[in-house]
């Protein structure tokens, strides 16, 4: 396998392989990771694969402090009082709810602050700890060709000195690999080469981002601590707080070359230390890539979806990309998965990147709805002053809000008419955005529920494909001998948890590698016929089958439309 790019969805990709048995190469052009911040929040349900591969606690060492509030402000300057402040939990306090609540509304691991010059070391660390992964940085995908037994990719390795030549210039080399997979960002090499275009919305706004440092302007932000400062300012619009809380974003409209340091210094309105290490420019697209794969060749992340910062759908999406991929990818290496598997990425990835598009686009409309309220009067101390805030606070707590609580995207989505899972009359793949609703239907996510033993149900299910039996009597000797025949890890958990049932609604479920269900029942299918048709269908090797619930009925627990 050939990964092109070491971003975090390359690396995260890279890591789920090579735990799965599978050899890989990831290059990156680049010397280093980025020095800078990109993304700076891990949603919920990323952190709940991290904790899948092991490393959720050490992500939260690089981030934000577990007790302090990742609220959001509305503000004229640091140094006012704010118009609003959009209240969202702490780390510690989400982790509070989740430990109270047993309906399968909320996730089994709290969001996260983590700048993405934080995450990426570390994932490259862990890919070093990770048997089969190889990261060479410095080296350049340069092109490709393909067949049907692989693809050959030219790289120019200037990594070190020794990949030069007598004239000083990268040495070019030919690597052939079976699969190849471009996680190369939004410009993506890979994509180019493959002729796909991506279509939407491109060129939205033009920005400038302004990184700086500052080892004591968190501790003196006198309105409260949170993670995003926005104001009513045409030049300076947000200050995001990175998870170091010692490296600061400012999201601004100036040029590059006008005086940043002073516009946000203005907006910040007390003294404190700056050090500005990047401004860079950039512009909002909100686009999708016509095709997520050609041949042997498939992409990921930015590469096939670009986001507006709005609600953290960037990364977070691709990390989704990365975990679905990586198992098909993986069972079809080995040798037990058929060709309906890797068909099937694009089948159930493409509608959760066009929801998740649209979903970052819905977010960022939000905005401009509170800030055309803004008028020079804003600032003024007067009872015109005083409504005006009033007013904008209002508009900003329900307009503003919507970025920050797509709950439903994160959680909710599902993967409904993919021929890996089964039929079941009613059953599409839609979702809300703000809103989750625990369920089992085929191709969503398990919902988190907590044992009677205070163990959580995630925690206990395989790393592969695993039969839940939650009325521990299920017959499945017939299964697990129709998963050896072709070759498939199979799991079985047997346990008698009545809460688990009410929520899930159902008895029985066949559990894909990545925690979306395959198929649910009260029982296993009786007829040998019928359990191999089950278990073709999961390994991509046959059709849909019909499940074992005649209907699409919810599990008992409430929805859910809290925080993000």
């Amino acid at each position: 396998m050939l990964i092109v790019g070491a971003g975090p969805v390359g690396l995260t990709l890279a890591i789920e392989l090579g735990r799965r048995g599978v050899e890989c190469l990831v290059v990156e052009r680049d010397p280093t990771t980025k020095p800078f911040p990109k993304m700076d929040r891990t949603n919920a349900r990323s952190m709940e694969m991290f904790r899948r591969i092991g490393i959720a606690d050490r992500i939260r060492e690089l981030g934000y402090p577990a007790d302090i509030p990742m609220d959001v402000f509305i503000t004229t300057r640091l140094c006012d009082p704010p118009m609003a402040v959009l209240r969202y939990p702490s780390v510690a306090e989400y982790r509070r709810l989740i430990a109270e609540r047993n309906d399968g509304t909320l996730p089994l691991e709290p969001y996260q602050l983590v700048s993405q010059n934080d995450l990426e070391p570390l994932l490259v660390e862990v890919a070093g700890e990770t048997p089969n992964v190889t990261v060479r940085f410095g080296c350049e995908f340069v092109e490709l060709e393909q067949d049907e037994h692989g693809v050959i990719a030219r790289l120019r390795d200037r990594s070190s000195p020794a990949t030069l030549d007598e004239h000083d210039r990268p040495i070019e080399i030919d690597v052939r690999c079976g699969y190849l997979v471009g996680a190369d960002g939004g410009s993506s090499t890979v994509r180019k080469q493959l002729g796909i275009e991506l279509s939407g919305r491109g060129g939205l706004s033009s920005q400038v981002q302004v990184i700086f440092g500052s080892d004591d302007l968190f501790d003196k932000i006198p309105i409260g601590k949170g993670r995003h400062y926005n104001f009513a300012d045409a030049g300076v619009r947000t200050l995001v707080v990175q998870g170091s809380r010692r490296e600061f974003t400012a999201h601004t409209y100036l040029e590059s070359d006008d005086d940043v340091e002073t516009a946000i210094r203005n907006v910040v309105g007390f003294d404190f230390s700056m050090e500005i290490r990047h401004v860079i420019p950039w512009r909002q697209h909100l686009l999708l890539a016509d095709r997520f794969r050609s041949g042997r060749v498939f992409l990921a992340g930015d590469a096939i979806h670009l986001v507006v910062p709005t609600g953290g759908l960037g990364m977070n999406s691709g990390v989704g990309d990365a975990f679905d991929l990586a198992w098909k990818l993986a069972g079809t290496l080995h040798g037990w998965g058929g060709p309906g598997l890797l068909e099937a990425y694009e089948a159930e990835r493409r509608p959760v990147a066009i929801r998740n598009v649209e979903a970052s686009g819905w977010g960022a409309a939000g905005v401009p709805i509170w800030r055309k309220l803004i008028s020079p009067e804003v600032n003024d101390d007067t009872p015109e002053g005083v409504a005006l805030r009033s007013e904008i606070g209002a508009s900003a707590a329900v307009n503003h809000a919507r970025m920050h609580g797509m709950v439903g995207v994160e959680m909710g989505y599902s993967y409904a008419g993919s021929a890996l899972v089964a039929h079941e009359p009613g059953n599409v793949a839609e979702w809300e955005v703000s809103s989750y609703t625990p369920h089992t239907r085929p191709g969503v996510r398990l919902p988190h529920v907590w044992l009677a033993d205070g163990r959580a149900m995630q925690d206990l299910l395989g790393e592969d494909y695993t039969l839940l039996d939650l009325g521990n009597q299920a017959e499945t000797a017939a299964l697990e001998a129709a998963f050896a025949s072709v070759g498939a890890p199979l799991s079985i958990v047997h346990l008698d948890e009545q809460r688990a049932r009410e929520v899930y609604g159902c008895s029985v479920l066949l559990l894909r590698p990545d925690l979306h269900v395959a198929w649910r029942g009260d029982e296993l299918p009786p007829a040998p016929d019928q359990i191999d048709s089950l278990v073709a269908m999961a390994v991509g090797q046959g059709p849909s089958v019909p499940s074992g619930i005649d209907g699409a009925a919810l599990g008992p627990g409430p929805t859910f439309t809290g925080f993000g």
